[in-house]
C-alpha cells in the first residue's frame, strides 16, 4: 500500500466522531442511533474503497461528510417503488408501468386502498358476496359476454382457461402463434403446465383452415388462437380469420380459444393505427373463451379479464387455481372505474390517459413541444434547445411496426454531454426517463402532462447547474 494511501485513510474521522457532529445529532430526535450509526459506516466504507482503488485522492471536508451521510441516508429510507416522469413517447412503457391511471380513478383507489369496503359483501342482503359480482354486469354490457371473469393479469387468465377446459387433451394451434409475449412467458410452455399437449399445425408464415380440421381427433379439447400483437409475419404469410375457426371449431364439438392480447373497446382507427378488432367484435365472430389484459390499451390496471360462455366460464370460477390468481380490492377498484367511462367513447378518450395520448395529434404535439422549448429557455439560458420531430411508439408489445408522428423538445448542454444528463435526470427526486438521440436528450410531449413541465425544467437546470 503506497504512504499516501495509508495517510489519507488514518484521516478518515472514526464512526462515534462524526456521530457527535451537530447535523447528524439533530436526526437521533426523529430516528433511532443504529439505523443513523450504519449510515456512517457505510459511507465510511465507501470512501475507503474509493481511496484504496485510488479513485479519490482527499479526504472531504467535515460539512461534505455530514452532506454525504444525509444523503446516503435518504436514499437509503426513500421507497424504491416510485413515480418517474416519462418522457420517452412510448405510451404503453412495460418497464415504466404500462398504462397510467386518471387522477380520479388513482384518488377512488386510494379511498378504496385505504378503508374497509364491500369487497366480498353484498349490501343488499346483507351477507357474504363475490369479488367478482362487481363486474360482472359492467363487462357483460361492454362486451355482449354470457359470462366473465378477471385474474391478475393475461398470463393468468390463459393458464386458468387452458387448465380449467384442456387439461390432459390436446389444444391445436398454429405454428405461427406458439408466442413468447416476454420474460420467458411462452405459449408452449403455458399449454404444458395447464396439463394440455399441444399440437401445431401449420408452418410459422402460413396456416390453413384445412390444417386444423385435419388435426382435430377424439383427444382434442380445443382449438386455440393467440393474436400477435407484439410482432408481425408480412409478405408471403396467412392465417385463418377467427370467425372460419369458430365455424370450424363448433362443427367439431371443440370451444375456441381466443388470447388477444391486448383487447381494445375502442375503434383504433380513431387515432390513425390500422384496424384490429374490439373484444366484442371478436366475441360476435364465435369465439368462445376471450382473455385479454387491463393494463395495454384498455387503459386500466394489470388484470387478465376473460369473457365468454358461461358453460366454460362457470367452471374456472370454481377452479382451485383462481384463489391463487384472484385480484385485490384495490385492482377490482381501479378496473371498475376504467370500465364504466367506457360506457361512454368520447369520455372515455377524453378521461383514460392511454387514449388522452394516443389521440394527441401532430398539431397538438408541435404546440406543446414549442412551449416545453420555451420553458426550458427560460429555466436556463445557456440550454440549446429545439423543437423536432419524432416518431412515438404504443408500447406494450401493441402495434409493434407503427408510430405515431409526435414532436419533442431536444436539449443539449455546453460541457454536458447528453448521456450524462439523462443519467443524472434518472437519479433526481423525481426521476425523468427520456431518450438520448444525436448527443441531444429528447424529451417527448406526447406522454408529458403539462403539469410536469415545469417539474422538468427544474430537474434539468439542477442537472447542469451540477457542472
Amino acid at each position: 500500500m503506497k504512504q499516501d494511501t495509508r495517510q489519507l485513510l488514518r484521516q478518515l474521522p472514526k464512526v462515534d466522531v462524526l456521530l457527535q457532529r451537530p447535523a447528524l445529532a439533530e436526526w437521533e430526535q426523529s430516528l433511532s442511533r443504529s439505523l443513523i450509526k450504519q449510515a456512517v459506516q457505510d459511507v465510511l466504507a465507501g470512501l475507503r474503497r474509493d481511496i484504496l482503488a485510488e479513485r479519490r485522492s482527499d479526504v472531504p471536508a467535515e460539512d461534505e461528510l455530514d452532506a454525504m451521510v444525509l444523503a446516503y441516508f435518504r436514499r437509503q429510507k426513500s421507497l424504491r417503488l416510485k413515480k418517474v416522469v416519462n418522457a420517452t413517447g412510448t405510451i404503453l412503457h412495460t418497464n415504466l408501468g404500462r398504462s397510467v391511471l386518471s387522477e380520479d380513478i388513482g384518488r377512488h383507489v386510494g379511498e378504496i386502498a385505504a378503508s374497509y369496503s364491500n369487497l366480498e359483501y353484498d349490501l343488499d342482503e346483507g351477507r357474504r358476496g363475490s369479488r367478482y359480482a362487481h363486474l360482472q354486469s359492467l363487462l357483460k354490457e361492454l362486451t355482449g359476454a354470457e359470462d366473465v371473469l378477471v385474474v391478475n393479469n393475461n398470463a393468468a387468465a390463459v393458464l386458468l382457461a387452458l387448465t380449467s377446459m384442456t387439461k390432459g387433451k390436446e389444444v391445436v394451434i398454429s405454428r405461427g402463434e406458439l408466442v413468447e409475449i416476454g420474460g420467458l412467458f411462452r405459449i408452449p410452455d403455458v399449454i404444458e403446465a395447464s396439463g394440455g399437449t399441444i399440437r401445431e399445425v401449420g408452418t410459422t408464415n402460413k396456416t390453413h383452415l384445412s390444417d386444423y380440421s385435419r388435426a382435430v381427433g377424439e383427444g382434442t379439447g380445443a382449438i386455440m388462437k393467440v393474436h400477435t400483437s407484439n410482432y408481425r409475419i408480412i409478405g408471403f404469410s396467412e392465417s385463418v380469420p377467427a370467425q372460419e375457426l369458430a365455424e370450424l371449431a363448433h362443427a367439431k364439438g371443440l370451444p375456441l380459444i381466443n388470447d388477444l392480447g391486448s383487447g381494445l373497446f375502442v375503434d383504433m382507427r380513431r387515432f390513425g393505427l390500422p384496424y384490429e378488432p374490439t373484444v366484442k367484435e371478436v366475441l360476435k365472430q364465435g369465439c368462445d373463451v376471450v382473455m385479454f389484459s387491463g393494463d395495454k390499451l384498455l387503459g386500466g390496471p394489470q388484470a387478465g379479464i376473460i369473457v365468454g360462455k358461461a358453460e366454460y366460464i362457470e367452471p374456472m370460477k370454481r377452479h382451485q387455481l383462481l384463489r391463487a390468481l384472484r385480484v385485490d380490492k384495490m385492482t377490482l377498484a381501479a378496473l371498475e372505474a376504467t370500465l364504466q367511462l367506457y360506457r361512454d367513447e368520447d369520455l372515455a378518450i377524453r378521461s383514460i390517459p392511454a387514449l388522452q395520448m394516443l389521440a394527441r395529434t401532430q398539431k397538438e404535439c408541435l404546440r406543446r413541444a414549442d412551449m416545453l422549448a420555451q420553458m426550458l429557455r427560460t429555466a436556463d439560458a445557456a440550454l440549446q434547445v429545439q423543437t423536432v420531430p419524432v416518431r412515438d411508439m404504443v408500447g406494450g408489445g401493441s402495434y409493434p411496426e407503427y408510430t405515431l408522428p409526435g414532436y419533442a423538445a431536444a436539449v443539449a448542454s455546453e460541457g454536458l454531454t447528453a448521456a450524462e444528463l439523462e443519467r443524472r435526470l434518472r437519479h433526481a427526486e423525481v426521476p425523468v426517463v427520456a431518450r438520448v438521440q444525436q448527443d441531444r436528450l429528447y424529451l417527448s410531449v406526447r406522454t408529458l402532462r403539462d403539469d410536469e413541465f415545469p417539474l422538468i425544467c427544474t430537474e434539468i437546470a439542477k442537472a447542469v447547474a451540477e457542472g
